[in-house]
């Protein structure tokens, strides 16, 4: 906008309306410095962070404008030791990237899809006040990038993740991570920051099953995790990867829980943390040995390293520890004090025990069996409204560019073998549904063959579908089927 000063020789201007001028241009003028107003000043792009490393500390007295760029990348990386597992992360890593900004920063966020993607992804922040804490915003499809802001007013340590349906698969795959929000007057000096985020992760095969694993949806409803981690993958903060810090340095911890089902009994064994915001909060508490962080939660811990040694990060829910994977060290290095510890510390004590599951008990009870076409169809609505129900919807319509509809579905309908075969096996890569391309991920579903052939049954009778009626056996039949990509059964 130009403006051009008034000549008061050339034109007859009173002094009181020269004055009522001067005020409104003024006015403008302070109109178009826009968040510099509001006390922003600046840009700057954020430095992110992989596991376990934190950014550094924001020094800055005043708000800027900080610019996030995050990328979404689908990959398959270790688990453990001879499994892969395909996580979808934000980053690369699992957590995603560590994200620090300071109490009244404008953040303008950037989520890239990767071309190379099969799913949709978008991020909701618990940072943010607004719907959906930037979901809707932030829905992505591969190749896209999407742009949305956002102010930070509450200083804190909130968890990010995927919000996608199905939102708890996309979260059991890795889709979650942490953002600080400093307070204004800034964070007390430490000499160690670390980022430790938990989770737990749901596989077809058993834990230490050699082989890539795929997801499993049933296990997840139950609840039943194979692999309870810190950071992704077992022994991600053991061994060479420890964390490291020096006696007489103090350690703060951000630890964030990002489920999808599980609460994290936070331990650090031999050490008591000084300071605890619960929660991620402003509420601090001291003096404590172990500190709950719910599923979507985190906690700061601080303490101080009196003695040398290994220490063990825990989840005291201790067969996670021992048996599913979340154990993590942190080594300090160092003179002793035989005042305060006169023992030795020793790793091999805290090795985990293996895999092995004892069971005891009676046999789970058998499952009612449907008699009738009627029964089939009220069973299979059961298991469709828990299991398929989230991509597919309620009404079977599915998502336009993400999960291909039910709801008189030319692919569907075509091939009754097809559709089992999809249920029991799975099915990824590019199909026609429609007259509509679609390229994501269908989950092999661990369902038993009577459920298998239920929730198809009533799917054929709902929404205008063809009617047939599948049979336990015809299930039965096609489990020694050897499985197919998409393109070969267009």
């Amino acid at each position: 906008m130009k403006f051009e000063l008034l000549d008061l020789k050339k034109y007859s201007v009173s002094k009181h309306l020269f004055g009522i001028l001067t005020l409104i241009v003024s006015g403008l003028v302070t109109g178009c410095s826009g968040s510099a107003s509001n006390g922003v000043k600046g840009t700057e792009k954020a430095v992110l962070t992989a596991p376990p490393q934190v950014p550094p500390a924001i020094t800055r007295k005043h708000s800027t404008k900080v610019l996030v760029e995050l990328e979404v990348v689908e990959k398959a990386s270790p688990i453990a030791e001879g499994v892969d597992y395909t996580f979808w992360t934000y980053g690369g890593t699992v957590p995603g990237s560590f994200i620090r900004v300071r109490e009244g920063d404008e953040v303008e966020f950037r989520l890239s899809n990767h071309p190379d993607n099969k799913m949709p992804h978008n991020i909701d922040l618990h940072a943010v006040t607004g719907p959906g804490g930037g979901a809707a915003a932030s829905m992505t499809a591969p190749g896209h990038t999407s742009t949305f802001s956002f102010k930070v007013i509450d200083p804190g340590l909130y968890v990010y993740h995927c919000a996608t349906a199905p939102v708890g698969m996309h979260i059991a795959n890795g889709m979650y991570g942490l953002i600080l929000v400093e307070p204004k007057e800034g964070l007390p000096k430490v000499d160690r920051e670390f980022y430790v985020m938990q989770g737990d992760f749901y596989t077809k095969g058993a834990y230490g099953q050699r082989g890539h694993q795929p997801f499993d949806m049933e296990k997840a409803l139950k609840e039943q995790p194979d692999y309870v981690l810190f950071n992704g993958a077992v022994g991600a903060l053991a061994g060479d990867k420890a964390l490291k810090a020096k006696v007489g340095e103090t350690v703060r911890l951000f630890v964030g829980n990002g489920g999808p089902n599980l609460v994290s009994s936070f331990h650090v064994i031999g050490e008591i943390f000084d300071k605890v915001k619960v929660e991620g909060g402003s509420l601090e508490n001291h003096d404590l040995q172990t500190t709950l962080i719910p599923a979507g939660g985190s906690a700061i811990v601080e303490f101080k390293m009196e003695v040398p040694g290994t220490f063990i990060i825990v989840d005291h829910s201790i067969f996670r520890t021992f048996n599913k994977g979340a154990l993590g060290m942190l080594k300090a290095e160092g003179p002793e004090d035989k005042v305060i510890y006169s023992g030795k510390t020793d790793d091999s004590v805290y090795l985990p025990e293996g895999g092995a599951i004892q069971s005891v008990g009676a046999e789970a009870p058998k499952p009612s069996i449907a008699r009738t076409k009627e029964e089939k169809i009220a069973f299979g609505k059961q298991k469709y409204d828990a299991v398929c129900a989230a991509c597919h919807q309620s009404t079977g319509i599915g998502v336009p560019h993400a999960f291909p509809p039910l709801a008189s579905s030319d692919f569907l309908n075509k091939d009754k073998k097809r559709a089992i075969l999809t249920v029991i096996q799975g099915l990824q890569g590019k199909i026609l549904v429609n007259g509509s391309e679609y390229n994501s991920v269908m989950p092999k579903l661990d369902l038993t063959d009577e459920e298998v052939a239920n929730v198809l049954t009533y799917v054929f009778n709902s929404w205008g579908n063809a009617g047939h009626v599948i049979t336990p056996d015809e299930v039965k039949a096609l489990r020694s089927v050897k499985p197919s990509n998409a393109g070969d059964i267009h």
